[in-house]
């Protein structure tokens, strides 16, 4: 089942995406809520998966799969070769940080270059949602918590990251975390552990890894999150970059006006976004 969420931005309407064709399921259902906290709360997602509606051509804007999730947390130096590639040590334990919900953006929106920060860098990563409330979740029972996942881009402020001395500002300009296409159910990814991801610029291959080089995997960044931090439905998850990131070339590459970024993972879709 691939989830989305359609139409102009802020009047999203929540939907299924079937072999290019979009079901609108608020047709189907009136009173179905948007996609996030209480659609997962209220067992939208078994409701949604008896649908048995084709679809119709739309040519429409899609927007981000999920709306305002309460967190976005995000790690750092996930894989090795990204790692390396920044001169740090590999993390003995996952390293978080947060982006705020101003970040989140559609799969083709435009990326808004900040004034105060240059620098600015792409990041292809795997995006995990939650489906369920979670604490001290036992890394076994891990994937029962997850509802599916997008493809995410971490844009980021290098400037504004290595300057402020924390991270948090240089992640959460606006519209740095474009996501999408669709939230894709697990049944549909198949082996999570072995997926391409890809980052293009103007078409040029920047990024090429595979979730299977993750540092932690799904279940082990749920355990330590959830030790502390209860997990809410639809919370995103976004687990790391692979290398080949603009920063740490040399010499630096980074976005200007006009770049056209594209980051995409394999069974789940790709984010084509403009720098603007």
């Amino acid at each position: 089942m691939r989830l989305i969420r359609f139409g102009e931005k802020g009047r999203e309407r929540p939907g299924l995406l079937r072999d290019g064709k979009i079901v609108d399921l608020r047709a189907i259902f009136p009173d179905i809520p948007d996609i996030g906290e209480t659609f997962f709360r209220e067992g939208w997602m078994e409701r949604v998966a008896r649908v048995s509606d084709a679809g119709a051509d739309m040519a429409v804007r899609l927007g981000a799969p999920v709306h305002r999730p309460s967190k976005i947390i995000c790690l750092g130096k996930n894989y090795a070769e990204h790692a390396r590639e920044g001169g740090f040590d590999t993390p003995e334990a996952p390293l978080l940080f947060c982006k705020t919900a101003n970040t989140v953006s559609g799969p083709g929106d435009p990326i808004l270059m900040p004034r105060t920060s240059g620098q600015v860098d792409w990041e292809v990563e795997l995006a995990v949602v939650i489906g369920r409330e979670g604490k001290r979740i036992a890394p076994a029972d891990a994937f029962d918590y997850v509802a599916g996942y997008t493809v995410m881009n971490d844009v980021s402020g290098r400037e504004a990251q290595f300057g402020d001395g924390q991270w948090f500002r240089g992640k959460s300009f606006d519209t740095f975390a474009p996501m999408g296409p669709a939230l894709v159910t697990p049944d549909e990814v198949g082996d999570v552990d072995n997926l391409r991801l890809e980052t293009l610029v103007d078409g040029e291959l920047m990024q090429a890894g595979n979730t299977g080089d993750l540092i932690f995997d799904i279940p082990a960044i749920l355990e330590y999150i959830s030790r502390e931090i209860t997990l809410w439905p639809g919370d995103v998850i976004s687990t790391g970059t692979p290398s080949g990131v603009g920063i740490f070339r040399d010499p630096p590459v980074t976005l200007k006006p006009g770049n056209v970024v594209e980051c995409r993972i394999e069974k789940i879709g790709a984010l084509r976004n403009t720098c603007t």
